[in-house]
């Protein structure tokens, strides 16, 4: 078991039950319906399903919708993602024509594309994200994209090229603050990550990162890694309630009330991040639609 690093000398109590700002309202509208019905239809799969996202209807009805690509098995063991863990097998090299065929049936306006960790390829599984970016504007010019890049581990040919696809936005998620990431993201490190947002901007190109709250962090904890992000040139940030996928995984130490989550929008602002969505139902591709415009 991984224990938690002491972060205040008040111990915060363990959260009852969610509380009513966490509530989803069902899916509804036109465009919704639509892509529904074409996902139904096609039998097709995004993350947006198989994450039961809260947002997956406002979305939808946005005309965006979330893939991952490179297998279901990730190499890493965060504590707070319920993704299995092992060895990977699956390698598709049609993969990226099959997303591309997919975003263009779904009739996606926006795309944003994830994938799991494959540390134990070479490239970093490199190669089958240039290609998916490569096929999907192909068969879909007036898509826009974001691609959620995993941590690279300092292959940093694997990151370049990873990026030079087209994409109009590209995101690595920091997932949570400098302190926990021991306790959350055990494989992965904290200045390893801001390396990777700060390549991004050095190229370029229009750089993007989430964490999560409610994980122990604190006021001050939150603020430094602000500082850390808009000393790197980021552009867009979002915040949201992390939410414990099962028993098995990190705890949800706080709920966060929406008023300090508008308060963290307005300190992220006041540093110099362009761009910052703060609220307690905000993922990392919530509203990505509108990140595509944020100047560089």
């Amino acid at each position: 078991m991984i224990e938690l690093p002491v972060i205040s000398s008040e111990k915060k109590e363990k959260p009852q039950r969610r509380p009513d700002w966490l509530r989803v309202k069902l899916p509804i509208g036109k465009e919704y319906a639509k892509v529904r019905k074409l996902v139904d239809q096609h039998k097709l799969n995004t993350i947006c399903q198989s994450g039961n996202c809260p947002n997956m209807g406002e979305c939808w009805g946005e005309g965006t919708a979330t893939f991952m690509i490179l297998g279901n098995i990730c190499t890493r063991g965060c504590s707070f993602c319920a993704v299995a863990t092992g060895r990977p097998t699956e390698y598709d090299a049609e993969e990226p024509k099959r997303v591309a065929d997919a975003i263009h049936k779904m009739q996606v306006k926006h795309a944003v594309i994830t994938s799991v960790n494959r540390d134990e390829l070479k490239d970093r599984g490199a190669e089958i994200w240039y290609q998916t970016v490569v096929e999907t504007k192909k068969l879909n010019p007036e898509t826009t994209i974001e691609t959620l890049i995993p941590d690279t581990r300092k292959n940093w040919d694997a990151l370049y090229r990873m990026m030079e696809g087209g994409q109009e936005v590209i995101s690595h998620n920091m997932e949570t603050v400098k302190e926990l990431y021991r306790a959350v993201r055990p494989q992965a490190k904290y200045d390893r990550s801001l390396e990777h947002i700060k390549r991004i901007v050095d190229a370029g190109r229009r750089a993007k990162t989430g964490i999560m709250l409610g994980l122990g962090e604190t006021d001050e904890m939150v603020f430094r890694i602000m500082d850390d992000l808009a000393e790197r040139g980021l552009h867009v940030m979002t915040l949201g309630q992390y939410l414990q996928p099962t028993k098995m995984h990190h705890e949800v130490i706080e709920y966060i009330h929406p008023d300090k989550f508008e308060m963290y929008r307005e300190e992220g602002l006041k540093r110099g991040i362009k761009y910052v969505e703060s609220s307690p139902l905000v993922r990392s591709s919530y509203h990505a639609e509108r990140h595509v415009n944020v100047p560089l």
